[in-house]
């Protein structure tokens, strides 16, 4: 007999992610995981819970993870585990124009099961810029723009890296953000931006065409949260592979 799933959260630790060129990079994960355990196991599970989350989450990556959700669960003989490995990762970018350098952070996280079924799912959550198609077409001069998130969730069918992820959403929007962007920059991103008018369901639009055509995605979701520069009120877009195949 199994109790209810138990486990902890909010678990702060350092960790490795592996990069695409092979380097390790230094972060900090939240970790959540739970478990269903048998209810004759009387050991201190929240011990174990921390044991093994120190033994095992050092380095991560889309390729290590289904065996780490292996031994995590071998070690707390689970019937059921799931884990989520929540982290900022820094990537360098360069100005569009100056080509000048500089470091963005982008929220991602490795999530997934294994029991009775084995799933696992990658996600970024990435800046981008929109600018309003509406305020284009009625104003005289200018229109109103802002930062936007959209968050890119995915099932691999083969490896994929968080930075080819992170580049296809940054595909998506009226334009790039940057961390560090010169006077010939600003130029740049603000006619860009102003070309490229977007509302936030043709973000996800064009997010979710991107991720048809990719050939290592399975299953996706896709959602934009627009930090409205005039408006109270965020807006918000969603779309996953279930609702538009």
């Amino acid at each position: 007999m199994y109790r209810q799933a138990i486990g902890i959260q909010d678990f702060k630790i350092p960790i490795r992610i592996k990069e695409k060129e092979g380097r390790l990079q230094n972060t900090i994960a939240t970790i959540s995981m739970q478990a269903t355990l048998p209810s004759t196991n009387t050991k201190d599970w929240a011990a174990i819970f921390t044991q093994v989350t120190h033994k095992y989450l050092d380095i991560v990556s889309v390729e290590s993870f289904a065996t780490i959700l292996s031994q995590l669960s071998t070690e707390l003989d689970a019937a059921r585990l799931e884990l989520e490995v929540d982290f900022p990762y820094f990537l360098v970018k360069r100005a569009p124009v100056s080509k000048e350098p500089g470091l963005m952070e982008y929220h991602c996280s490795f999530s997934g099961g294994i029991g009775e079924k084995e799933d696992f799912m990658l996600s970024v959550c990435v800046p981008v810029t929109t600018l309003c198609p509406c305020s284009k077409e009625i104003s005289e001069a200018g229109a109103h723009n802002q930062r936007s998130k959209v968050k890119l969730s995915v099932t691999c069918k083969k490896t994929i890296w968080l930075e080819d992820l992170i580049t296809l959403v940054e595909q998506s929007g009226s334009c790039e953000v940057y961390s560090l962007l010169k006077r010939p920059d600003e130029k740049y991103v603000t006619e860009k931006a102003y070309n490229n008018p977007m509302f936030v369901e043709d973000v996800v639009r064009k997010l979710a065409l991107l991720a048809l055509d990719h050939p290592d995605i399975g299953w996706f979701s896709a959602s934009v949260e627009s930090y409205e520069s005039i408006h109270k009120h965020n807006a918000y877009a969603y779309v996953d592979s279930d609702k538009i195949r």
